[in-house]
C-alpha cells in the first residue's frame, strides 16, 4: 500500500486522498475534497488559448488562404480549368478553392499543427516543471490526461474545420461563388458542395486522431515538447514515404497514413465509402492503442521533473 505521506506525484496517492475528506468537511460540505472539480475544462481551455503558439497558429491559418488566392491571381489563375487535378480547378469558385486548400494542407501542415496541440500539452508542463504542481493540487492523473486531451483535440478539430471554411469564404471573394466542379467530372449543386465539404472535413478530423494519439503518447513519454511534436511528425512522414513504395503491397494498407487522402472518394459523382470506412476504422484502432499506452505509462510514472 502506498505510504500516506508520499507526494501526489507518485502513483496511488490520489486513491488515498479520495477516501480522506478535507479538514473541516464535516462542518462545511463545500470544503470537502472533490476530485471531479479539479482542473475544469474551461480553465485548461483558457490556458491553451492564451498561449502564443495557439494565437499565432490561428493568425497563420487566416492568412494562408489569402496568400494562396493572391498567388493564383498573380499567376493568372490555374491555367487549365479543364484538367483533372484539384489545382486545375482551384480558381473555378469557392468550393474548388476550399477543396484545393484542404488537399494542399492535409498532408503536412495540418499534421504539424495537430501534433503541436497534442504533443505539447503534457510535455510542456513537464518542461516547465509545473506538472508536479498540477498533480499536487491534487489533480488525478487520469483526469489530468483526459482534460488536456479533450482541449487539445478541440483545438485540433477546430483547425481542421476552420481552414476549409475560411478558404471557402476567401475563394468566394476572389473567384466567385460558382458550385464546385468534381475532378472526376460533373458539377455539384450548392447543397451538394456543402455536403461534400462536410464529409471531407469530417474525414480529415478522423484521420487527425492518429497524429493526435501518437503525439499525445510521445508527450507523456518526454519532457521536451519539441521531441513530441517532431517525433509524431517524423513518424507520419516515414509512413507516407513507405506508403509510396508500391512494392510493399499488400502490407501498405496497415500504415496509418495509407487512407489519408481517401476523402477524394467523396468528390466522385457517386460517393464511394469503402476506403473512407477502412481508413476511419484503422485510425480508431491506432488511436486507441496510442492513447491506452499513454494512460498506462502515465499511471506508472513518477513525476519528478
Amino acid at each position: 500500500m502506498t505510504d500516506p505521506v508520499s507526494p501526489p506525484t507518485r502513483r496511488g496517492v490520489h486513491a488515498l486522498l479520495r477516501a480522506a475528506p478535507a479538514a473541516g468537511a464535516d462542518d462545511d460540505p463545500r470544503l470537502a475534497f472533490r476530485l471531479g472539480a479539479t482542473l475544469p475544462l474551461r480553465v485548461e481551455f483558457r490556458r491553451q488559448l492564451k498561449r502564443r503558439r495557439t494565437q499565432w497558429t490561428g493568425i497563420f491559418l487566416l492568412i494562408l488562404p489569402i496568400l494562396m488566392a493572391l498567388a493564383f491571381k498573380i499567376g493568372g489563375g490555374s491555367g487549365d480549368s479543364g484538367g483533372a487535378a484539384l489545382v486545375d480547378l482551384a480558381t473555378d469558385g469557392a468550393g474548388n478553392f476550399a477543396l484545393f486548400t484542404e488537399f494542399a494542407s492535409v498532408g503536412f501542415l495540418l499534421v504539424v499543427i495537430v501534433a503541436m496541440f497534442c504533443g505539447d500539452t503534457v510535455a510542456s508542463e513537464a518542461g516547465w516543471s509545473s506538472l508536479r504542481y498540477l498533480l499536487s493540487l491534487p489533480v488525478p492523473r487520469a483526469r489530468l490526461l483526459r482534460q488536456k486531451l479533450l482541449v487539445a483535440l478541440g483545438f485540433s478539430f477546430a483547425v481542421n474545420l476552420l481552414l476549409p471554411g475560411w478558404a471557402y469564404l476567401v475563394g468566394g471573394i476572389f473567384f466567385g461563388w460558382a458550385p464546385a466542379r468534381s475532378p472526376f467530372g460533373g458539377t455539384f449543386s450548392y447543397l451538394a458542395t456543402v455536403e461534400r465539404m462536410g464529409i471531407v472535413a469530417g474525414y480529415a478530423c478522423g484521420q487527425a486522431l492518429v497524429v493526435a494519439g501518437l503525439a499525445f503518447l510521445l508527450s507523456v513519454l518526454t519532457d521536451a515538447p519539441l521531441a513530441a511534436v517532431g517525433g509524431a511528425t517524423f513518424l507520419v512522414v516515414v509512413s507516407n514515404i513507405l506508403d509510396s513504395i508500391t512494392a510493399l503491397n499488400p502490407y501498405r494498407v496497415v500504415l496509418p497514413t495509407h487512407f489519408q487522402y481517401s476523402w477524394l472518394d467523396a468528390l466522385t459523382p457517386t460517393i464511394s465509402w469503402d476506403d473512407m470506412v477502412r481508413g476511419s476504422c484503422l485510425a480508431l484502432i491506432y488511436t486507441a492503442v496510442f492513447l491506452t499506452a499513454a494512460w498506462i505509462r502515465f499511471a506508472d510514472k513518477d513525476i519528478t521533473s
